[in-house]
């Protein structure tokens, strides 16, 4: 038997991911099963088992890479700057979460269950993912805002992370909902990811 090489395990597995991804455009999670990806991709269904047991562990690699992506951002936010006020580093943290769309989108959901149902190896990498972006976080802090204290930044880390989950419910509004507060009378100002990020890291920022 011919065994795949290391660098033909990481191609099937990134076509496996992205098929899901390409699904998540337009479906939902609870929509998308593991015969609709197996569709999207040039081998057979059966096959996808040999790099994920679920959609689940599919969906939680599809989450490691957009981390993955935000931390490439992250990186290039504190590796390009020798000094930035408060509001610049608000500015540049938001702009980076605005183009994380699809991050914002899958941390929205019921991250329990897609954690549950993913084995040991695959939810150790996700974290991996998820860690490194606090770590970026926490060193964007040390470069650029230097007086505040370690506890300072554990309150900023243990607030915005959090922060983060509830992003994507009100600045992605579809036109039903849009309707359904029209005609419940709720007066509602649909704010952009950018908007919503900057005014959070700006009072956080501001106040440490």
């Amino acid at each position: 038997m011919i065994k795949n090489t290391p660098e033909q395990i990481a191609g099937r597995r990134e076509e496996i991911v992205n098929a899901c991804e390409k699904l998540y455009g337009i479906m939902s999670f609870k929509d998308i099963t593991l015969k609709e990806i197996g569709n999207e991709v040039p081998f057979s269904r059966p096959t996808i088992y040999n790099y994920f047991e679920t959609k689940e562990e599919i969906f939680l690699a599809l989450f490691a890479r957009e981390y993955d992506r935000w931390n490439a951002d992250l990186s290039a936010i504190l590796e390009g700057h020798d000094a930035l006020s408060p509001e610049e580093l608000a500015r540049a943290v938001a702009e980076s979460l605005a183009k994380r769309e699809q991050l914002l989108k899958l941390l929205s959901m019921n991250n329990y269950d897609m954690e549950a149902n993913s084995r040991q190896e695959m939810l150790t990498a996700f974290k991996s993912s998820y860690g490194r972006s606090m770590r970026l976080v926490r060193a964007l802090l040390l470069k650029f805002r230097p007086e505040m204290t370690g506890e300072d930044i554990e309150n900023f880390i243990y607030l915005f992370f959090p922060f983060m989950f509830g992003i994507y419910p009100y600045a992605a509004v579809t036109e039903k909902q849009r309707a359904a507060m029209r005609e419940a009378g709720v007066d509602y100002a649909y704010p952009t990811v950018y908007d919503l990020t900057y005014n959070c890291l700006i009072r956080l920022l501001g106040n440490a």
